[in-house]
């Protein structure tokens, strides 16, 4: 009997408050994967009440592989002065590394292209670390360009504060 193995099963779905501590978990996993710092447990606990606010601050597509959640899309709206339409922005799409390879990062990409059309949006942003060659590859495979003439600025600590770094 020759038996066929079963290509895992993925879905994508919405977070519901009962996977606040897997959402968590899967941040965790991301700064572990970008050596950066895990939130700490006032941030945690911030994520998921802001998550599911009366006005969320963002949203959650989870995506499960073969029934566990595996990867996450986390969006939110701004708005274009120039297109005049709403923009969809991923602050972060992850895949465990376990469960890299069926189609769980793709499935939660294009979760948040067709959440974009959906919604009117003209355009759909991101930003992609440097050294991440297997998401840049990703995502110039989808027909996403590099904006290589735009560069990030942040404003933290001090400068955030208000405090006059001169």
């Amino acid at each position: 009997m020759n038996i066929t193995p079963t290509s895992p099963t993925v879905i994508v779905r919405q977070m519901l408050p009962e996977d606040g501590l897997a959402f968590v978990g899967l941040i965790d996993a991301l700064a572990d994967y970008e050596n950066l710092d895990r939130p700490d447990p006032d941030a945690k606990a911030r994520l998921v009440v802001d998550a599911f606010s009366e006005r969320p601050r963002f949203e959650v597509r989870l995506a499960e592989v073969d029934g566990v959640v595996a990867g996450y899309a986390f969006f939110f709206m701004t708005y274009s002065s120039f297109l005049a339409k709403p923009l969809l922005y991923l602050e972060d799409i992850f895949v465990l590394t376990e469960h890299r390879g069926v189609g769980a990062g793709k499935a939660l990409f294009d979760a948040c292209v067709m959440e974009a059309r959906a919604r009117g949006c003209g355009r759909m942003e991101w930003r992609v670390l440097t050294w991440n060659e297997p998401a840049i590859a990703f995502y110039l495979r989808r027909g996403a360009q590099n904006l290589e003439e735009w560069h990030t600025f942040r404003l933290d600590g001090d400068a955030l504060s208000g405090a006059d770094p001169e």
